[in-house]
């Protein structure tokens, strides 16, 4: 579980959300783009809730280790959004020409 904080909110997220929304915001922000991700968090209340954070070159996000023994929710889907996501920014598929056929084989 790790601690994020983004926009003077404070949440828990697993610690796989929590580094790839990191990763991810470092990749968005260095390419110039941005998105928005909806993870499901623990709030300093105890509450769970879904937290959407946008994301760009401005984005100030800290991120730190926890010792509190919290099972958070996971976010498994988010999770390989972003990591798809930040997979096509830092590697682009080539450039094809749009009359090209795809190559299925």
């Amino acid at each position: 579980m790790k601690h994020v904080t983004y926009a003077d909110k404070a949440l828990f997220l697993d610690d796989e959300a929590a580094d790839w929304l990191m990763e991810y915001a470092r990749a968005l922000g260095l390419s110039g783009l941005t998105d928005t991700i909806t993870l499901h968090a623990i709030g300093l209340d105890g509450n769970e809730v879904d937290a959407t954070f946008l994301l760009n070159a401005s984005t100030e996000l800290i991120t730190q280790t926890t010792q509190n023994s919290l099972s958070g929710p996971t976010n498994d889907e988010a999770v390989g959004y972003m990591q798809e996501r930040t997979r096509l920014i830092v590697s682009p598929p080539p450039a094809r020409m749009v009359d090209d056929p795809l190559d299925i084989s």
